[in-house]
């Protein structure tokens, strides 16, 4: 009989409450939007890249959307502090502005009880970041440069321009005064092909390239036209023709990729742990160090990143512009820089990464316990000072004679 009544204070606090929700709900919004955005601008510079490179080499549609999922959980990893600052700064500078702090504070609810379900969002989140820098990332990023190296050694494919000369291989050559269908429908189309020790020059009215299932042999249909075959005896012959189709080989400049773990961008944390226990030589051991250490300290900042938010939203009542937006990314910028500043002393210099990754993480979250300790203090004392002057009518009124 006694148990029940000390569990239901536990239970209260780990199931979100009215307000928890109503805070979350809010937030989720802002939340979807500024990850949108992040991940769209950027995205549209590395996109932009890929297009030259597949277009310069022939890559198919296909091919460039593999490359683009590859490159979203890098990106994403990128973007998940920027929009889940954005969104919970947002939230709180409204509620600021239309008064529904100050409401919940002078029903006795703090400012750190407001940013509760922000913190817990923000550990959810920091596992979602964790699983991306630890496991997701390294993988996408071997994934990427296998699909670019093969796009960009997988020789000739089937997709002419007008009037260019294309050599799909060392005895072949054939252009087309005019190209529709991405270049695969072809009009007034020759052909000189030098294999067999012979040489055949092929007219045609139109023809179709096509590339085959096996993806080394390119099938080129062709309608109405003339073949000319020189065997070298001095008695060449002529072959006209309604449809005919001729088959050749790709030269393939691509060779077998390599394997996996030879960056340690490309390890997972349970990888790069391994490889410091175990002293991989393929690797520098300060590298492993700075890589995995790097990647800690960056996903358990991200809980921290909606303290930060909340303590510089807040704005006082005629303040028309707050600038704590800027300052928080200028903060962001500045922990990720330090972070990378980190990273490259450690790799190369073998400084401690105790002093140079978790000495600006220990910094940023200092910073960010103190700013809204210090917010939600001086809160708290405006309240109490509303509080007061509200009561002092009644009492002077108390205080009067009858």
């Amino acid at each position: 009989m006694t148990r029940a009544p000390l569990t239901l204070p536990v239970i209260r606090r780990i199931v979100p409450g009215t307000l928890d929700r109503y805070l979350i709900g809010q937030m989720l919004p802002p939340f979807l939007l500024s990850l949108g955005v992040v991940m769209t601008a950027l995205l549209l510079e590395r996109l932009l890249t890929l297009l030259n490179v597949l277009a310069s080499d022939g890559g198919t549609l296909k091919i460039f959307a593999g490359l683009l999922a590859d490159l979203v959980p890098h990106y994403l990893g990128l973007a998940l502090p920027a929009a889940i600052c954005v969104s919970v700064f947002s939230v709180v500078r409204r509620m600021s502005q239309n008064n529904e702090i100050d409401a919940l504070m002078a029903s006795g609810v703090s400012l750190l009880r407001i940013a509760r379900p922000f913190v817990v969002m923000g550990a959810v989140l920091g596992l979602v970041g964790f699983s991306l820098y630890g496991f997701i990332q390294p993988y996408a990023r071997y994934d990427f440069r296998q699909a670019l190296y093969i796009a960009s050694h997988a020789g000739w494919t089937p997709h002419l321009q007008a009037r260019m000369f294309a050599a799909p291989s060392d005895t072949l050559m054939l252009t087309a005064d005019q190209v529709q269908g991405a270049g695969t429908r072809l009009r007034r189309v020759f052909i000189r092909d030098k294999s067999a020790g012979l040489e055949r020059d092929i007219t045609a009215d139109s023809g179709r390239l096509l590339m085959t299932d096996d993806g080394t042999t390119v099938r080129l249909d062709l309608a109405h036209g003339v073949i000319v075959t020189d065997r070298n005896d001095g008695r060449p012959t002529l072959t006209t023709f309604d449809t005919t189709t001729r088959f050749f080989q790709t030269s393939s400049k691509a060779h077998a990729f390599r394997n996996r773990g030879n960056d340690e961008r490309e390890l997972t944390v349970l990888e790069l742990r391994h490889g410091i226990r175990h002293r991989d030589l393929a690797i520098r051991r300060t590298h492993l160090v700075a890589e995995l250490h790097f990647r800690l300290a960056r996903a358990m900042a991200i809980p921290f990143i909606p303290i930060l938010a909340c303590a510089l939203a807040g704005m006082a009542k005629r303040q028309r512009h707050n600038t704590g937006l800027a300052i928080a990314a200028i903060s962001l910028v500045g922990f990720d820089h330090a972070l990378q500043l980190g990273l490259s002393l450690v790799a190369s210099r073998s400084m401690s990464p105790w002093l140079v990754i978790w000495g600006p993480f220990a910094v940023f979250g200092f910073a960010c316990v103190w700013l809204i300790l210090r917010r939600a203090g001086s809160a708290g004392k405006r309240q109490s000072r509303l509080r007061l002057l509200g009561r002092l009518p009644h009492r002077m009124a108390a205080g009067l004679p009858r």
